[in-house]
């Protein structure tokens, strides 16, 4: 299969690396090009991997992994392309995180609205399923690492995708 990661941060790699280390091609996007985390990844990971800019990845992907900070995730959409996006699956692992108002993080959007809302609004027709957010990032790509019986939330308006990625959590991420 072919995957497109949106993100170059600890989550984006973890996430690409797992993929590409079963067996999976693999584009890494970012802002531009040649972001050197991303040509980096892709140098160390191998043939399976590549980089490219957020269009690139979303243009590439069968399902997409949204893995950039939930404050930019509307603007990494918006370059990644409503045509490349149309239709795909798109697993969001982001938080909208505000670290700036004060020593305590808080959601950029809560109580009245999400992300996933946003994110909804703004591409209908993008198959979009919230996972994999509320847990960090070693145990997002190996869910054998929590000890004992455990649930991992996922949400979205398509039970056809959320049916989709619990398969490929379970089976690729042992979930």
């Amino acid at each position: 299969m072919q995957f497109g990661v949106l993100g170059t941060g600890m989550v984006g790699r973890a996430i690409a690396g797992k993929l590409v280390s079963l067996g999976h091609r693999v584009t890494m996007g970012a802002r531009t090009r040649d972001t050197p985390k991303a040509v980096d990844w892709a140098a160390d990971a191998g043939p399976l991997a590549a980089q490219g800019s957020f269009a690139d990845a979303a243009a590439f992907g069968n399902i997409l992994f949204n893995c950039v900070h939930g404050g930019h995730t509307l603007a990494a959409l918006d370059a990644a392309g409503r045509d490349a996006l149309r239709g795909k699956i798109l697993i969001d692992i982001a938080n909208p995180m505000n670290y700036a108002q004060s020593d305590t993080p808080q959601l950029l959007y809560c109580n009245d609205d999400s992300l996933g809302e946003r994110v909804q609004r703004a591409f209908p027709d993008l198959r979009f399923v919230k996972a994999l957010n509320t847990v960090g990032y070693p145990s997002m790509i190996d869910g054998t690492r929590i000890p004992g019986d455990h649930d991992l939330f996922i949400s979205g308006n398509n039970a056809a995708a959320k049916a989709q990625v619990s398969a490929l959590l379970r089976d690729a991420f042992r979930w």
